[in-house]
């Protein structure tokens, strides 16, 4: 089963151009399902095969959305084992995926984001590391993977843009707002004087080397709790925020799909949903018979 795996993982990093995160939730995925099979060979996995290990999933209390994960991780799977001639029938294709609450992401408002991305106060160089992180996020939309996977030779000061290394390996320029640059160009002043381990990254932590994603989480959840907002924030949040807004102010919704690198516009369209529910919010508000 582990070779397969493998074999499976490098069709996917050099075939698919999938990303880091991606292999490593799959390969979570797929040696859990390992372990739930203890000996069963692979020619043996049928159909109740699946029902039992969802089952189990089911029983360790896990989100749907999880479950959904795993079980589209193991679709893959096996239509890849068949296609290689490892299977002669997909055990997988009558599972049923459980159906999934739909969610509206969370965003903050304008004057909640900019108490936040002011609140570092950029006069030492962690200051100025982490107000560049802030205003980054929030003026360009990129992922937290996106942002903490820029190099020095992506970030084009003078004429405000980055370019960005999204999911499946894609890249695209993103426009960056005046307060971001202001930022990131302070930073890079005050950073130079420092000892760099690894100067080609854009982002340090205190050792030198490259900030990781959970890093900037904990940035994001200390000026959090420090301009004292209540509601659960992440850097995504953000994310959902910069797009909210651009639709909030008018812009279109092709646009705003290009700017966060989504592949299909219904991806993006659960922001209309949002900006519909403030919509009908401000005329329950004004509306003398609302």
């Amino acid at each position: 089963m582990d070779r397969y795996i493998e074999r499976f993982l490098r069709y996917l990093d050099l075939e698919k151009n999938a990303s880091i995160y991606t292999l490593r939730n799959y390969r979570i995925d797929l040696r859990g399902f390992r372990d739930f099979l203890k000996d069963t060979p692979l020619d043996a996995i049928d159909y109740l095969t699946l029902r039992r290990f969802l089952a189990e999933l089911r029983g360790k209390n896990l989100a749907k959305r999880s479950v959904a994960r795993k079980l589209a991780t193991l679709r893959s799977f096996f239509r890849f084992l068949l296609r290689e001639g490892v299977l002669k029938a997909n055990p997988a294709v009558l599972l049923a995926t459980p159906k999934l609450d739909k969610r509206l992401p969370r965003f903050l408002g304008e004057e909640e984001v900019t108490r936040l991305v002011e609140a570092p106060q950029p006069t030492t160089l962690a200051g100025a590391r982490d107000r560049a992180i802030l205003e980054t996020l929030y003026s360009s939309g990129i992922r937290v993977s996106e942002l903490t996977g820029l190099r020095l030779e992506d970030v084009d000061l003078i004429s405000g843009t980055i370019k960005v290394h999204g999911k499946g390996r894609k890249e695209r320029l993103a426009p960056v707002g005046e307060r971001a640059i202001r930022m990131l160009h302070r930073y890079l002043q005050l950073r130079a004087d420092q000892k760099i381990k690894e100067p080609q990254w854009l982002l340090l932590n205190p050792r030198g080397t490259r900030l990781s994603p959970r890093a900037v989480e904990r940035i994001v959840n200390k000026y959090i709790h420090q301009v004292g907002l209540q509601m659960h924030v992440s850097p995504h949040t953000l994310r959902h925020t910069f797009a909210t807004h651009l639709l909030d102010h008018g812009a279109d919704l092709r646009s705003v799909q290009e700017l966060l690198g989504h592949k299909n516009l219904s991806t993006t369209q659960i922001y209309t949903h949002v900006t519909t529910q403030r919509l009908k919010a401000i005329y329950d508000k004004a509306h003398p018979r609302a």
